[in-house]
């Protein structure tokens, strides 16, 4: 069992900037992928951004741009450095890691952006 611990999340104004972290029990090294979703109220659960094992991202077009994705394999933690934060960017963001054919999920961590 693999436990993700995020952290990083609150409430910053329209324009502005968080970095996400999110923690794995178990080293990275080897990993297939981990990164991040989201779901606002109402709404299906989404991708934000992700990492391969061997370091190529993805983005969903709503955030290429102003998201980057990074990881620390000292740390076993991933990152999310979100800049020009807009309203729509608001939801929970969880973090998301698949070790071998096992998929693992985070508690969530709840971006709010005012406008």
């Amino acid at each position: 069992q693999v436990q993700l611990v995020e952290s990083g999340g609150g409430l910053v104004q329209a324009g502005g900037s968080l970095r996400l972290s999110c923690a794995a029990s178990k080293s990275i090294f080897g990993i297939n992928t981990m990164g991040w979703y989201r779901q606002a109220p109402g709404k299906q659960r989404d991708l934000v951004a992700t990492m391969t094992g061997g370091g190529s991202a993805n983005y969903a077009d709503s955030v290429k741009g102003r998201f980057a994705i990074s990881r620390d394999y000292a740390a076993n933690t991933v990152y999310l450095q979100m800049n020009s934060l807009k309203s729509e960017d608001t939801a929970v963001y969880y973090c998301y890691a698949k070790y071998g054919w096992s998929d693992y999920w985070g508690q969530g961590t709840q971006v709010t952006v005012s406008s």
